[in-house]
């Protein structure tokens, strides 16, 4: 997306821009060239590390949660929605899965522009709360047997209170760090973000595994289906902890330097930045992040919370072998996702996110079938392919999306956009796929269902601009040294020489 030029940004407080002068060597060189280094934002790396650190753990918190009820689905069934069919409990229990995300747009028009106003950081505190409340109250929720329908109704609105909170995590947590970062490694740095996310994954698909291999059925039914419920408080905590620690962005404490400059009927007028200018006045960007955001969901979704049950439900599999192998291809995917990111950094997002499309496009039903053959081994390959196709996005996503939207509405647009897709197309797909083979009898579905997002989310990466490297829209060069910005500078007056020449 083309990006505005570079403003000078004011020093923030909390080492966000280098206080440390540089060294003599530097100095002089910058004063010889006649540059300044003051349109150029210097990040500190150890602000950095801590930006991506605590963005990472609140994702990591909210798929720990994603992954214990998608991993323990079967059980939860028969907690809170008793019935002689398995297939009746098991889209019950997806139901109450999908519940939560058709409130995250409403979280998203919440947070997210709340995000625009009074900052990236205490938004992303108020979310962890919440986050971590809605979990921790689903693991005290007595069950149909004790409460009756009280049970399922409680469920919902643990679920509600989840959904709502989410609404405004990702589109947070990826602003925040992509607004930290330096150009150069937005991608590597990003890709965090999802490293997060797979942890949380690991973490509930591997506590989940544990407790189906020492407890027994009745145990698990009665009481061992609460602890990774239970540990989210804690997590909380620890989350909250390392968010209240962090400054705030380069990118948003600039914005709110130049707002405070700005005469009144200015600075009302950016106050009354609301949703419509959010969505209509970003529209082809908004449109561009529905697309990414749909193939990146569909298929993570599919893989990382739909498999599982698919493997015990349709295929009759060993539900404790099944939890194992997609533990495994997270494991794998955890290892190969930084270098990704920095693979996107050197090549670009746009090369990345196509190879992941096409190939989604090209091998969704081999390996289906491989999965199909019910050998560990086909499993096993099948689900491998899967992850690593899935990785093109999930350390790409972080850093490509916020670059589709100028800071003043980034935490906005990006929130709305992301939930918008993720609640109409990813967190129903379990719903959706469950009901799709129970209606046709083709349990190839999800594959034709993940060769559908391919497609849309290939024309998506057609149109979209490539951001690697480049500023963020509305936000100076991010760097990580004073020689970086004068080298910076000077690139960037060579090339208004060259043009005016």
């Amino acid at each position: 997306m083309p990006t505005q030029s570079p403003v000078a940004p004011e020093p923030l407080p909390g080492g966000n821009r280098k206080s440390a002068a540089p060294d003599p060597e530097t100095r002089s060189q910058g004063r010889s060239a006649g540059e300044s280094t003051s349109e150029v934002t210097v990040v500190e790396p150890a602000m950095v590390k801590r930006a991506v650190s605590a963005a990472a753990l609140g994702n990591a918190m909210e798929w720990f949660d994603f992954g214990v009820y998608s991993y323990i689905a079967v059980t939860l069934g028969k907690v809170f929605f008793p019935s002689g069919d398995p297939t009746a409990q098991l889209l019950s229990t997806f139901g109450a899965f999908a519940a939560a995300f058709l409130v995250r747009p409403i979280g998203g028009m919440v947070f997210g522009p709340l995000g625009d106003r009074i900052g990236r950081q205490k938004v992303l505190a108020i979310t962890m709360i919440m986050m971590a409340a809605g979990t921790f109250c689903i693991g005290l929720i007595p069950s149909y047997a004790s409460i009756g329908v009280g049970a399922p109704i409680l469920l919902l609105a643990a679920r509600l209170v989840q959904g709502f909170s989410t609404g405004g995590e990702y589109g947070g947590a990826s602003t925040f760090i992509a607004e930290y970062a330096p150009d150069k490694k937005r991608g590597f740095l990003g890709s965090w973000l999802e490293f997060g996310t797979l942890a949380g994954y690991v973490g509930g698909a591997g506590l989940v595994t544990l407790m189906t291999a020492l407890l027994s059925s009745e145990d698990l039914l009665s009481w061992g289906w609460r602890i990774p419920f239970l540990i989210a408080g804690p997590m909380g905590i620890i989350g909250l902890y390392l968010r209240m620690r962090l400054e705030e962005t380069p990118a948003f404490a600039q914005l709110e330097k130049e707002a405070r400059t700005k005469e009144k009927e200015r600075r009302e007028a950016e106050k009354r930045i609301g949703i419509r200018e959010m969505i209509f006045g970003q529209w082809r960007s908004m449109l561009l992040c529905v697309g990414l955001v749909l193939v990146f969901n569909v298929t993570d979704y599919m893989l990382l919370s739909y498999m599982p049950s698919y493997l015990t439900s349709e295929l009759k599999y060993d539900e404790t072998h099944g939890l194992l192998v997609v533990l495994a291809v997270m494991v794998v995917m955890m290892c190969i996702q930084p270098f990704a990111g920095r693979l996107s950094d050197r090549f670009g997002r746009r090369p990345v996110i196509a190879a992941g499309c096409l190939g989604f496009l090209v091998l969704s039903v081999p390996a289906l079938l491989l999965i199909r053959q019910g050998s560990l081994v086909a499993i096993a390959l099948g689900m491998t392919a899967l992850g690593l196709l899935l990785v093109c996005f999930t350390s790409t996503m972080p850093s490509t999306l916020p670059a589709l939207f100028p800071t003043k509405v980034r935490y906005g647009s990006l929130s709305i956009g992301f939930n918008i897709s993720v609640s109409v197309f990813g967190g129903t797909t379990p719903l959706v796929v469950t009901a799709l083979i129970g209606a046709t009898g083709n349990r190839m579905m999800p594959a034709y269902y993940m060769m559908a997002a391919a497609v849309i989310g290939g024309v998506a990466v057609w149109l979209m601009s490539e951001s690697a490297r480049k500023p963020l829209p509305g936000s100076p060069p991010a760097v990580e040294t004073e020689a970086e910005a004068v080298e910076v500078v000077r690139t960037a007056r060579r090339a208004t020489a060259a043009s005016t020449a």
